[in-house]
């Protein structure tokens, strides 16, 4: 609905890649994972440039829902250690991820491997994944 108001942000653009540049862990959720990406394409096709920080391109306009309770699991090389518990919910769709490492390892809340999720290029990072809480504690 914003991707217009997210493109114009260059303040906000120029603040998080210069943070990014300076090393620091920046983690986009959901919303902040797609506006971190190269690109989003709206509901009505139209494509925005987003942040720059990570190689992903998503759309509102192949929409398909994604839905539930997340088991999470950190991969190696992230700022995140362990396990956790999440949701996902979102209606857009991936249309590009890549040079980046994946950053999460997820299973469905019957533990039905989902299998990776999310970017990390560096301290940046992102994902659809809403963590909740801690799972190994």
């Amino acid at each position: 609905m914003h991707a217009g108001k997210l493109a114009n942000a260059s303040r906000c653009r120029t603040a998080l890649q210069k943070a990014a540049s300076a090393g620091k862990t920046i983690y986009g959720e959901c919303g902040g994972y797609m506006a971190m990406g190269e690109s989003l394409v709206d509901a009505g096709g139209v494509r925005h440039a987003m942040f720059e920080l990570l190689n992903l391109e998503t759309s509102f306009a192949e929409r398909h829902r994604h839905l539930g309770y997340r088991q999470i699991k950190a991969l190696d090389g992230g700022p995140f250690e362990g396990s956790y518990r999440g949701h996902e919910f979102h209606y857009s769709t991936v249309l590009r991820e890549e040079d980046c490492d994946r950053l999460f390892a997820v299973s469905d809340a019957s533990g039905t491997d989902i299998g990776t999720t999310g970017l990390r290029r560096g301290t940046v990072c992102g994902s659809f994944m809403h963590l909740i809480d801690r799972a190994d504690r």
